[in-house]
């Protein structure tokens, strides 16, 4: 590799993973679809963690068209009309793709093939009651209540409940003859049989390749954190958008992890619960340790950072993204190369106070990098390499998922219908309050609808049904009122064109549309509801048009926004008035289980510490408040975003706080998870800690269940110093700073919580520690209390610390210099060319990938692809930079350049070998 401009340098001996002294080869293989090369369709994976988009728009592509086509044909063979034949079997297609998602093939074979026994018993049904209105639609309105009866016993009773409802519809739609009753079993039993012949054939539940996508959208996000750090270092990035895309990516790196640990207990997913312990662990940890390196380098972009200490950490980031998984061992050198530019930092002398945190800073994401390596080795393999030390307890699953996201406020809403309802009748309130709302709604909603046009009255009662399932609190059913309703509009406006399009008399054409439209749908209802809606409505266009002129769409689409609107605001009435639930309630009872998950883990804690061999599941009490925090959060959610200066502030104040707390739990689970046996002394001191704070939990559960101040917070950072000033007279070593972590997480925690608790109205005893030292995260919890639970607020008479507070002034933030760009050529908007070669013994070709330049002031300055061992980057500056080059097949190698500032015109060639 010999080319104009550069120069030796031990950088590439420091950063290559070629060799590293102390690396132990894992010895399982990552599987391919985990930890293969970056690929186009990535983003993907990350928008939808485990394909459960795809796969709900998959499923209704398979089952429609078979059943349609099964439908057809079926009708042809017993001489039944077309349409008959079609919508029977479209039926039992529509309803196996969305109510029917069993991840094993036994129960997916059980609740298809029951689909038509119950809907076929109700067409008879249907068409015997044809004659008499009444109580064909009061038929229809009770069969509405019994599906949400039936909802409480299990998903096939739910299945159940909704075949009976719809058979009802299509026996009302379709008018089908009582002679016709059992032409028209035998095409719901065939269609049936077909369906799960297509889905078992084409869309086999594999819950163990779905944990592996999950798996891949983690490391997905975990590269865009590493990317996002690296754009966060640059000297001359915008901070604040910097900021806000980090924010971003650890929010879904988190919604993935929690979406992980609640596939975990899934049937069939991990092979034991001892091994899913073990993926629950690894996956813990390196998620901790992304959510650390983000953190340490926003607040070392702040500092000014020298510029070399500032290079290594932006190259061993760029590393951390690019290195294979299979060789996640790599990240080593790279957390090296950062810890002795961050030794030779604090062996300078002139290191003051910026320097020394500066410092601090850079060894935590040193260590960090080593962490991540050993997490994601393990995690990454599936288990199949086990720790040193196997699980001690099973897996338990802590986190709740909801068309494969983490839950929200349903939990919540149980917990506070189920503690009101324990005496004499009330008990019944669980059983009676869904169905009561299902029925009276419909009760109102049918004879108006019915006015409206009889032929299509249940249009009100589809507006009822979609309102109540999957909703538990008036905001939620006004948000879906309202993607109901603009769905409605777009499909409508959408599905008029696409009909004029294709006309009439193109059936194929058609049906192409409905299937389309159906299957859109699926894909976009886990994002957003009104995609579905759209979709839905495109699909029925296409349907009405076969029977309404052009002229008398308008009208009939306009009936269908009216009657589904008014079902919808008559349903959110109703379960407003009939044993209604306070939204504010529900949302103190999720506050309440935040609280409650933070209880365990305090309790786990003292537990661990107290007895090493109990069976205690630090991180899986952790990740509870973290699933806790989702409940929080769903339903903390404005009605309508408003502008932060026209909205009340303190449910953002409680949020933040609650999320800071969380975070400080998380790293309290990972460092407090170690043997240890305190001497007496310290052992009474810990206990005295954690039981302080159980009693300050119980009094805000107390307070938070009643709405009154009970008792009050104490804080325990008094009780943390001495008992850290006792051990720190132990030898240093890993375990030492592992307890003086978990104590530091420990008071933060206690002090964040405190900030929460004086916003709901407690007590609290206002002498925190003097702290001697502290971390960042320290410095910023403590900022964060003080700027959320100190600003102006006003307590009911009677409270305590009944006062009206003066918010604190804050202090500016120290301004930030950035090192001087260093040598620069005088063509300063040309720069220099770089060209070269990339191969291996491997790869006599050349290897494909792309290279990375970071210039000597830590900032990411070109980028370019390497196509047929070749490559190409514009655009460098005179002064040194580091040459990173990520291939698909190896291991990023990082080489040193040096572009001088006098040189002859022309590219500058540099060719590399991996």
């Amino acid at each position: 590799m010999i080319s104009p401009g550069t120069a030796p340098s031990d950088t590439a001996s420091e950063l290559a993973p070629s060799a590293p002294p102390t690396r132990t080869p894992v010895p399982a293989v990552v599987p391919h679809r985990v930890g293969g090369p970056r690929r186009h369709w990535d983003w993907i994976l990350a928008a939808d963690p485990g394909l459960g988009q795809l796969q709900a728009g998959w499923r209704t592509l398979v089952a429609m068209v078979t059943s349609l086509a099964v439908g057809y044909g079926m009708a042809r063979a017993l001489d039944v009309p077309a349409m008959i034949g079609m919508i029977v079997g479209g039926m039992m297609g529509l309803m196996s793709a969305f109510a029917v998602a069993e991840n094993t093939w036994q129960r997916l074979t059980r609740a298809i093939l029951w689909m038509p026994f119950p809907y076929a018993a109700v067409l008879w049904a249907a068409a015997e009651l044809h004659d008499d209105r009444g109580l064909e639609i009061s038929l229809m309105v009770a069969a509405l209540a019994l599906t949400f009866f039936l909802a409480r016993f299990g998903q096939l009773s739910l299945l159940t409940g909704m075949m009976l409802f719809n058979g009802l519809m299509v026996g009302m739609m379709a008018d089908i003859p009582t002679a016709m009753w059992g032409k028209a079993l035998a095409v719901a039993l065939v269609s049936a049989g077909a369906v799960l012949l297509t889905r078992l054939l084409f869309c086999y539940p594999m819950p163990r390749e779905d944990l592996l996508r999950t798996q891949r959208a983690f490391v997905v996000e975990a590269r865009r954190v590493a990317d996002a750090a690296v754009e966060t270092l640059d000297p001359d990035a915008d901070q604040e958008r910097a900021v806000r895309r980090m924010a971003r990516a650890l929010h879904h790196l988190n919604v993935t992890t929690v979406t992980i640990d609640g596939r975990l207990a899934q049937p069939e997913v991990a092979a034991d619960p001892g091994m899913a312990e073990l993926l629950h662990r690894h996956l813990f940890d390196a998620e901790l340790a992304l959510r650390g390196i983000g953190r340490a380098v926003q607040d070392l972009a702040r500092l000014d950072a020298p510029p070399h200490l500032r290079e290594a950490v932006a190259v061993g980031l760029v590393i951390a993204r690019d290195t294979p998984l299979g060789s996640a061992q790599g990240l080593r050198p790279a957390a090296e190369r950062i810890r002795r530019q961050a030794e030779h930092l604090r062996e300078h002398p002139g290191t003051g106070d910026s320097r020394a945190e500066t410092v601090e800073l850079a060894c935590r994401v040193a260590h960090l990098l080593d962490s991540l390596a050993g997490s994601l080795s393990h995690w990454l393999s599936l288990g199949w390499s086990s720790p040193e030390s196997p699980a001690q307890v099973p897996f338990q699953p802590t986190v709740a998922l909801e068309r494969n996201r983490p839950a929200g406020s349903a939990g919540a809403t149980q917990r506070v219908l189920a503690a009101r309802t324990e005496k004499s009748w009330r008990r019944a309130v669980p059983f009676v309050r869904a169905p009561l709302h299902a029925g009276v709604a419909a009760a109102i909603v049918c004879p108006i609808t019915d006015a409206i046009d009889p032929q299509r009255f249940y249009w009100g009662l589809v507006g009822v049904m979609i309102t109540l399932f999957g909703t538990n609190t008036t905001h939620e059913r006004l948000r879906k009122f309202g993607h109901r309703m603009a769905g409605t509009v777009i499909g409508a406006v959408l599905g008029v064109a696409l009909l004029h399009l294709l006309g009439h008399g193109h059936v194929y054409g058609t049906l192409t549309v409905i299937v389309a439209g159906l299957t859109l749908g699926a894909w976009g209802m886990q994002r957003a509801y009104a995609l579905w809606v759209v979709g839905l409505v495109v699909a029925l266009v296409q349907l009405y048009g076969l029977t309404t002129p052009y002229g008398g769409m308008d009208h009939l689409l306009g009936e269908r926004l009216l009657d589904n609107g008014l079902g919808i605001l008559v349903a959110t009435a109703c379960a407003a008035l009939i044993f209604p639930l306070s939204s504010r309630r529900i949302t103190r009872e999720a506050e309440r289980g935040y609280v409650s998950a933070v209880g365990t883990l305090v309790s786990q804690l003292a537990l661990r510490w107290e007895d090493p061999d109990a069976p205690v599941r630090l991180r899986g009490a952790a990740r509870g408040v973290d699933s806790a925090l989702f409940e929080v959060l769903s339903l903390a959610r404005p009605l309508v975003r408003m502008p932060r200066g026209l909205r009340g502030r303190d449910a953002d104040n409680r949020t933040a706080l609650l999320t800071t707390a969380t975070g400080h739990a998380r790293a309290l689970a990972a460092a407090a998870d170690i043997d240890i046996d305190l001497a007496p002394g310290p052992a009474e001191r810990f206990a005295r800690i954690t039981t302080t704070l159980s009693r300050s939990l119980r009094a805000l559960d107390r307070s938070l269940t009643t709405g009154e101040p009970e008792g009050g917070w104490q804080r325990v950072g008094p009780l943390v110093r001495e008992l850290r000033a006792d051990l720190d007279k132990a030898p240093p070593g890993p375990r030492a700073s592992r307890i003086r972590t978990t104590l530091r997480e420990l008071s933060a925690l206690d002090e964040t919580l405190a900030g929460y608790a004086e916003r709901c109205g407690l007590a609290v005893n206002d002498n925190p520690p003097e702290h001697t030292t502290s971390s960042p995260m320290e410095r910023r919890t403590r900022a964060l209390v003080a700027e959320w639970s100190l600003r102006p607020t006003t307590r009911a008479p009677g409270a305590p610390g009944n006062a009206t507070r003066t918010a604190t002034a804050t202090a500016p933030a120290a301004p930030r210099t950035n090192p001087g760009p260093g040598p620069v050529s005088g063509a300063e908007t040309a720069g220099v060319t770089v060209a070269g070669t990339v191969r291996c013994a491997a790869h006599p070709a050349g290897c494909a990938g792309w290279v990375t330049v970071i210039d000597a002031r830590g900032k990411r300055v070109a980028a370019g692809p390497v196509r047929s061992g070749r490559y190409r980057v514009d655009g460098l500056r005179a002064g040194s930079h580091t040459l990173i080059v990520s291939a698909t097949s190896h291991a990023p190698h990082a080489e040193f350049l040096y572009v001088p500032e006098s040189r002859e015109a022309g590219p500058i060639g540099h060719d590399m070998r991996l």
